[in-house]
């Protein structure tokens, strides 16, 4: 039998440095989300939502072809279509060709409406507006492009060998960018030395809402020369930006984003549609949305992962960890998207994970192929650093015939190490990466599961047990940097809290107004959020690489208590008493300390009398943090797999996740549920693929295999807390930590699973086609070699300056 899950259980390990709260304190508790009453009745409004008097629709035309010259477009058939209003190509607009939110390689910008050539399927060629997005539909139809079919290579591997055919024929090469790492080999004196190649699939955001944007050109006399509703994590980037494209400036565009039906890091920057319809929209002089269908946001969202990793490890024979040797390719697609980046950012920054191995030598390259561009997903870089890693470590411990938890404590950094300076350059601020572990095997019942396992073997049971263990550590708030937050009280008693953070789905609305309702007392119901309006926030830097807590929670924290510290010497005057005398009472009144049942006033009091003193009860500011975070946990995973048909089925996933002070526990256990849906998901089922034309083969929900949640099942989460000295709160990000764990733990147990039948390694995702024929090899007596050499474009990179090791900021 499987063992039953123990109750799960909150270790927790306190540090000084973190801020105390009032008596009474709801803070730590699990508070219901005030946000979801507008979610579940339908007043909530997004993006497609938006109406206003003669918005017209844009549709583009989208290239059929991977890679082409584009010879010819005719929009005449087109633009005489009924209810149309325009039909645009790039010649007919002055696009500014630009970059995503990052730059990869500043000679490749892209064109927001194809030029010259096309270089993936789906990129965009024209735009039509119709005064119906049914009429823009059918005159896309009519529009007609010649095109000079070239040949695509979309594997990045090819893409970077001798004669693969140019998408940028002027750089010679598909190179976008890389870098090798100096210093001698990590493996001189290894007594051991394990090599995997491993695959970190690409695989697409897929969020409930896709891409969505509401362009209102301003008039004559008008605040603002652009209103642009947008589905985005970051609306003043996003202004920032378009403004720059624009050559406007800031201030003279608001940028609006409603509710935001998830983002997973996709939704960040400035995307060639919205370009294209903002520069429509101000050529005709109305207002234009553009809505993506679910097909456009499989084929032109950017993707995430992508990563093929060579990785070495050496070792003592009694299991030491003694360097580390990798040479990584990402896929930047085309254009070279900032996620082909992400192989020189973070998954080299997070290279070594929760173990001391004091040598590495990192090289990687980002290549540019036939394929949707790059993009951040839930982690960017971090879960394939985690996955590489954990993986390697298992091939490890069954060369050494080591027991994968005993290699894994024998290595990890000791608490006493931190701070800790990684050989990346990395400042691991506090951790205890033991104490998860230890939880999450308590949890499990691990060594019970063990003895299960065996009895299956030793029975010749076809359907095998498998567990599965990851360790890790990711970085959140890459960086450090600072946030906005601002608390303000109004003359009934009420409260408005704002923080340039953007929430789409993580409950800031419930954690921001708990931090206030601690502090001054007022109730939940009665504080209002304000977000994502670039109008009513004057800054902020969005929401990305779980910086919001730690970064906008603390600001709105510090602005709460600096609220708290002049309201305070307001009550102390109508209270005729010392300011230091003076608390708010636990049913949110101002009274005099030591004075039960004295008199007592309330906010309103507090503002009548700052309105007569001149002074406000607001307080707006920008909260500091010196330096990222480094959250990290253990998972385990218990998997059967069937071995005559190579089906995998997820018994059990313990999640064990440390994210420093918990404020609302409720809202860590959403964030653990939907990045283990993700983590799973990309390990068992979801892998965007291309035919070799570049054709792309999963472009609909019906051949691109994300989960429902009937497919998922029950899942078994905990937290321990080691509060962080880096901010007032001691907080860190918890939004990717369960997706980095749970890959590497499912690919772990399904290896496990078959490992006495010779298996060594299974690539992701670990689907029932690829383990039944790994099954079948090894069964042969030829099982599948997880490694052959790496290409040769690692041999002459250029060698690694200091700037890398110093860039936290990859973090989406």
């Amino acid at each position: 039998m499987i063992p039953t899950a123990a109750p799960p259980n909150r270790t927790i390990l306190r540090l000084s440095g973190s801020v105390g709260h009032m008596p009474g304190s709801i803070l730590g508790t699990s508070v219901r989300r005030v946000e979801d009453a507008d979610l579940i009745t339908g007043r909530s409004t997004y993006v497609g939502n938006l109406r206003r008097e003669s918005l017209s629709h844009v549709v583009f035309v989208r290239s059929p072809l991977a890679h082409a010259l584009v010879t010819g477009i005719d929009t005449s058939a087109a633009a005489a279509a009924p209810g149309v209003l325009a039909v645009y190509t790039a010649a007919d607009l002055e696009l500014p060709a630009h970059h995503g939110l990052m730059v990869l390689n500043p000679q490749t910008p892209r064109p927001p409406l194809a030029t010259d050539r096309v270089r993936f399927v789906g990129e965009a060629v024209a735009l039509v507006v119709a005064d119906s997005r049914a009429a823009a539909v059918d005159a896309a139809e009519l529009v007609e492009v010649d095109y000079d079919p070239l040949p695509a290579v979309t594997d990045p591997e090819a893409a970077l060998a001798d004669g693969a055919e140019l998408q940028f024929p002027e750089l010679g090469s598909n190179l976008a960018g890389g870098e090798r790492g100096p210093g001698p080999d990590p493996l001189d004196g290894a007594e051991i030395v394990v090599r995997a190649r491993m695959e970190n699939q690409r695989v697409a955001a897929v969020p409930l809402e896709g891409n969505a944007i509401a362009v209102e050109p301003g008039g004559p006399g008008d605040e603002f020369a652009l209103t642009v509703h947008v589905s985005t994590q970051m609306p003043h980037g996003f202004r920032a930006q378009l403004a720059g494209l624009l050559g406007l400036e800031p201030g003279d565009v608001r940028v609006i984003a409603p509710h935001v039906g998830g983002g997973f890091g996709a939704k960040a920057g400035v995307l060639a549609e919205h370009t294209a319809t903002v520069v429509a929209a101000r050529a005709l002089g109305r207002p234009l949305t553009w809505v993506e269908t679910r097909s456009e946001n499989l084929v032109s969202m950017p993707h995430g992962r992508g990563q093929v990793g060579y990785y070495e490890l050496g070792l003592t024979r009694d299991g030491r960890m003694t360097g580390l040797r990798a040479r990584v390719i990402g896929d930047s697609g085309a254009y070279a998207g900032f996620g082909g980046a992400l192989p020189l950012r973070t998954t080299y920054l997070m290279a070594t994970g929760v173990y001391d191995i004091p040598v590495l030598r990192y090289d990687a390259v980002a290549a540019l192929t036939n394929t949707t561009p790059m993009g951040a997903f839930r982690g960017a870089g971090r879960p394939e650093a985690a996955a590489h890693l954990e993986r390697l470590v298992d091939v490890a411990a069954a060369e050494l015939g080591m027991d994968p938890v005993e290699l894994r404590r024998r290595n990890l950094l000791d608490p006493a190490a931190f701070p800790h300076t990684t050989p990346t350059g990395a400042t691991y601020d506090v951790g205890d990466y033991d104490l998860p572990l230890r939880e999450a095997l308590r949890i499990a019942g691990y060594e019970e599961l063990r003895v299960e396992q065996a009895r299956r073997r030793a029975a010749g049971d076809p359907v095998r047990l498998g567990i599965g263990i990851a360790a890790y550590v990711e970085v959140t708030a890459g960086g450090g940097g600072g946030e906005y937050g601002s608390v303000t009280v109004h003359d009934d008693g009420t409260a408005t809290v704002s923080a340039g953070t953007s929430a789409h789905g993580q409950g800031h609305a419930t954690s921001f107004s708990m931090l206030v309702a601690d502090r001054l007392g007022i109730p939940l119901e009665s504080i209002r959020y304000v977000q994502s309006d670039t109008a009513l926030v004057p800054r902020g830097a969005g929401t990305g690489g779980s910086r919001s807590l730690q970064l906008g929670g603390t600001a709105v924290a510090e602005a709460a208590h600096e609220l708290y510290e002049r309201a305070r010497k307001l009550a102390a005057a109508l209270l005729e008493a010392s300011a230091d005398d003076v608390e708010i009472t636990d049913d949110g009144r101002f009274g005099v300390a030591g004075v039960p049942g004295g008199p007592t006033v309330g906010w309103s009091d507090v503002h009548r009398q700052a309105v007569l003193t001149g002074e406000e009860l607001h307080v707006g500011l920008d909260s500091q943090q010196d330096g990222a975070t480094f959250p990290f946990g253990a998972h385990v995973s218990v998997v059967e797999v069937d071995t005559d048909t190579g089906r995998v089925t997820p018994l059990r996933h313990i999640a064990v996740d440390d994210c420093g002070r918990i404020l609302n526990p409720l809202l860590v256990e959403g964030q653990q549920h939907g990045g283990l849906a993700q983590g799973i998901a990309q390990a068992l089922y979801e892998q965007v693929l291309f035919d070799d034309e570049g054709q792309p083969m999963t472009s609909s929900l019906a051949a691109y295999t994300v989960p429902t949640a009937a497919d998922m099942f029950g899942f078994e989460v905990a937290t321990t807390e080691t509060p962080t000295p880096l901010n007032s709160l001691g907080a860190k990000g918890i939004g990717e930590s369960a997706t980095i764990g749970s890959t590497p733990a499912v690919q772990n147990a399904v290896v496990d699973a078959l490992a006495d039948l010779g298996v060594r390694h299974i690539d992701l995702p670990c689907t029932p086609e690829r383990v039944w024929r790994a099954v079948a090899a090894a069964r042969s007596g030829t099982p599948q070699d997880a490694w052959r050499e790496p290409p040769a474009v690692f041999a002459d990179l250029p060698v690694r300056g200091g700037e890398a090791a110093d860039d936290e900021a990859g973090a989406i």
